[in-house]
C-alpha cells in the first residue's frame, strides 16, 4: 500500500542552524533516504521551499482567488514529502519514525486513495 509521509516543521528553527548543525541534519537525511531505497519502499519524495514561496488558490464565484502563502497559519509548516510503499500501518509508521524530522517536528502518515482504473 502507498503511504504519504507528510513532513511538518518551524521554519524558524532551521534557519537559525548553524551551518555545522545543517550539514549534520542533512547527513541523517542522506541516510534516511538510503535506507528507504534499500528497502525499496521510497517511490518519491521532496523537500519543499519555505511556505513564504507558497501561493494558495481558491473559487470565487467561479474565478481563481489567489494568495500568497500557505492556506492555514499553523506553528508548523509542510516542509517536505516521501511516498512510500509498506505493507501495512504499522510498517509506515516505522518509517515515519526513523525519518529525521521525527525528533523536531511532525510526520503525519496518510494512506493514498487507490482508485479503480478505467
Amino acid at each position: 500500500m502507498r503511504y504519504m509521509l507528510l513532513i511538518y516543521g518551524d521554519e524558524s528553527r532551521w534557519e537559525s542552524w548553524t551551518e555545522a548543525e545543517t550539514q549534520a541534519d542533512m547527513e541523517r537525511w542522506y541516510a534516511f533516504g538510503a535506507e528507504l531505497d534499500a528497502a525499496n519502499a521510497q517511490l518519491a519524495g521532496e523537500a519543499l521551499q519555505p511556505t513564504a514561496t507558497a501561493t494558495s488558490v481558491r473559487d470565487e464565484e467561479g474565478k481563481p482567488l489567489v494568495t500568497d502563502g500557505p492556506f492555514a497559519e499553523t506553528k508548523e509548516q509542510l516542509a517536505g514529502f516521501y511516498m512510500i510503499e509498506a505493507d501495512d500501518l504499522d510498517a509506515a509508521i516505522a518509517w515515519a519514525h526513523k525519518c529525521p524530522a521525527a525528533t523536531y517536528g511532525t510526520i503525519e502518515v496518510r494512506p493514498i486513495m487507490e482508485f479503480p482504473t478505467g
